[in-house]
């Protein structure tokens, strides 16, 4: 099954053969770890979501101590 062109890796590796299952899985892995959580995203003022996340629990903490 092919992915959809929006989130197809940008290196190409959809639709490519890899030569073990291992590598493919890494590679999977590899790329769902930027999508999900290094990719920048524009509804996050184009922060990624962990940048977003730690700026998030930053501002908490210093609404607590306030």
């Amino acid at each position: 099954m092919a992915l959809p062109e929006r989130v197809r890796p940008a290196d190409g590796a959809a639709g490519r053969l890899f030569s073990t299952m291992r590598q493919a899985r890494l590679e999977i892995f590899e790329w769902l770890t930027y999508y999900n959580a290094r990719r920048r995203h524009s509804a996050l003022n184009y922060l990624s979501p962990v940048e977003f996340e730690q700026q998030h629990l930053q501002a908490a903490k210093l609404t607590i101590a306030a």
